[in-house]
């Protein structure tokens, strides 16, 4: 009886993994940092360019000044890639919202037994909203060297678009946990 009563771990292990993937990909997508360009023509040497997908920053690393709202002066942000970004990844974030409002109605909340059904709905979602947020990362990665940057650079990837891989996978894991629910449904059917 007092079995019945425990969430089960795929639940649990969704309902972990997808928020942190939440946070990581919102990190990932506020934060302009894509891409780093070093070594840049006529700047100083320790001058970077931070590329993110909303904004461009420009700092100096010796002395640590960052400014932000950056002209793009070689059209990145009309590349398909940032645009597909720019629309992806915002749309992946509500998505997963939604998925975990939905897991959260699923898992338990003020139910003696978890929903099962409700609960793998919630991972197809949260696993359909990893795979919108890895697709602008992976195409991006992909097209790094060949979006617009000044001739004789250096170009890095940044620690936004690790990010937003990593928040990806997670909430692909968390989903795909959450959709073994769906197994304990159809046993009870």
């Amino acid at each position: 009886h007092l079995r019945s009563m425990r969430t089960p771990t795929a639940m649990i292990v969704g309902l972990v993994l997808c928020p942190c993937g939440l946070l990581l990909t919102l990190t990932g997508t506020l934060a302009p940092n894509w891409r780093q360009v070093s070594l840049i023509p006529g700047q100083p040497i320790d001058v970077i360019l931070e590329q993110g997908i909303w904004d461009i920053c420009k700092e100096q690393q010796s002395t640590h000044d960052r400014l932000c709202g950056q002209a793009d002066e070689l059209g990145y942000f009309e590349q398909v890639p940032v645009r597909v970004a720019q629309g992806l990844m915002p749309s992946s974030l509500v998505l997963t919202l939604l998925g975990l409002v939905v897991a959260a109605l699923g898992v338990r909340c003020w139910q003696q037994e978890p929903r099962h059904l409700l609960a793998g709905v919630a991972g197809l979602v949260l696993l359909l909203s990893g795979l919108m947020s890895l697709v602008p990362s992976s195409w991006y990665t992909h097209e790094l060297w060949a979006l617009p940057s000044p001739s004789g650079s250096t170009l890095v990837v940044g620690y936004s678009l690790v990010l937003s891989y990593l928040g990806s996978c997670l909430e692909i894991l968390g989903g795909l946990a959450l959709t073994l629910s769906f197994h304990q449904c159809c046993k009870e059917r």
